[in-house]
């Protein structure tokens, strides 16, 4: 078989995969970490602090925090990542933290919807390093 028939093959066979597989091998090893609880979104650090129930809107503005404090601390961009949307079902690019990232609680503490849970997770994050 000739290079141009494999080509066209593995265009075809790539346009039969389903959204979801497309999205996950577009994000790799980053989404397998995120499954793995070695990188998280900033719903998820809402959920465990037991904010969960936020508005999708105000926990959108808390990303938005977050992604300052990382960009302001590291001079860069945070990974992304495509992952579906909790409500809507809809895939979107995420940005992506360490659970241990200093910003994730920074933006807990600069955005007023969520400071009132800044003290606890700082001891959490503490606690959660020191074991």
């Amino acid at each position: 078989m000739n290079a141009a028939a494999q080509i066209r093959r593995t265009h075809a066979a790539a346009q039969t995969v389903t959204k979801a597989l497309a999205y996950r091998s577009r994000s790799g090893q980053i989404a397998a970490d995120l499954e793995n609880g070695r990188l998280v979104r900033t719903g998820d650090i809402l959920d465990r602090l037991g904010a969960g129930g936020l508005k999708d809107g105000y926990q959108s503005w808390y990303g938005k925090h977050v992604a300052k404090a990382y960009r302001a601390a590291t001079e860069r961009e945070p990974i992304r990542c495509w992952v579906q949307h909790r409500t809507t079902g809809k895939w979107i690019h995420a940005a992506v933290y360490s659970p241990f990232d200093l910003s994730l609680y920074i933006g807990l503490a600069t955005y007023k919807r969520t400071a009132h849970l800044a003290r606890p997770a700082f001891y959490q994050a503490a606690y959660a390093e020191a074991a």
